[in-house]
C-alpha cells in the first residue's frame, strides 16, 4: 500500500481501537510474587492517545485477555470504550459499533496477532507493529516502524491526526 493510500484510510478514522498485549504494551507479561500479571505501558502512547481524542477521534481497547491494569490505565488516559476478555472480538467490535455509531470503515485497528485478524481485516485502516505475526502484516494496511509498547501507538495517532489535518492544532498548546 502507497503512503497515499494509507494516509487516505487514516484520514476517514472516527474511532480508532487498540489491541493491548503488543500493542500498548510490548507483549512481555511479568508476573508478581502472588501470580499477578503486570504490564508496562509507554507514557509517548498514552499521550498520542490523549491528544488523538481531543481532535474529536474515539479511541478503543478490545483485547482477549482481562486485566485490572487496562482499566485503570484505560480510566487515566479518558478511554471509554474498553471491552476485555472477549476471545471472538467481532462480538466486542459490533458492540463498538453500536455505542459509537461508527461504520466499519471509519474504524482503525491496531493489533499484531492472528486472533486480531477478524478486525485487521474489516475496519477501513488495519494496523501491526513490526513484531506482528506475518499473517497480520501480510494483511494490513500499514506496519509500524515504531515497536508495540514503544511509541508504535503514537506514530499512528500522530499519522491519524496528520492525515485528518489536525496535527498541527493538537500540537499548538504545547508550542505557546
Amino acid at each position: 500500500m502507497t503512503p497515499l493510500e494509507h494516509m487516505q484510510r487514516a484520514a476517514r478514522v472516527k474511532v480508532m481501537i487498540f489491541d493491548v498485549d503488543g500493542v500498548l504494551t510490548d507483549g512481555s507479561l511479568t508476573y508478581n510474587a502472588d501470580g499477578e500479571a503486570t504490564k508496562t505501558f509507554y507514557v509517548l502512547d498514552g499521550l498520542g492517545i490523549q491528544l488523538l481524542q481531543r481532535t474529536g477521534v474515539q479511541t478503543a481497547i478490545i483485547s482477549a485477555r482481562q486485566s485490572p491494569i487496562v482499566v485503570t490505565r484505560a480510566r487515566d488516559l479518558g478511554i471509554n470504550h474498553v471491552y476485555q476478555g472477549i476471545h471472538d472480538k467481532r462480538v466486542a467490535f459490533s458492540k463498538l459499533l453500536e455505542a459509537t455509531g461508527a461504520t466499519v470503515e471509519q474504524c482503525g485497528y491496531i493489533g499484531d496477532d492472528v486472533i486480531d485478524l477478524p478486525l485487521l481485516m474489516r475496519v477501513g485502516f488495519a494496523v501491526t507493529v513490526p513484531s506482528g505475526h506475518p499473517e497480520v502484516q501480510h494483511r494490513a494496511h500499514y506496519v509500524t516502524k515504531a515497536p508495540g509498547g514503544r511509541g508504535a501507538v503514537r506514530e499512528v495517532c500522530d499519522l491519524v491526526m496528520r492525515a485528518q489535518g489536525t496535527y498541527e492544532q493538537a500540537l499548538a498548546p504545547y508550542f505557546a
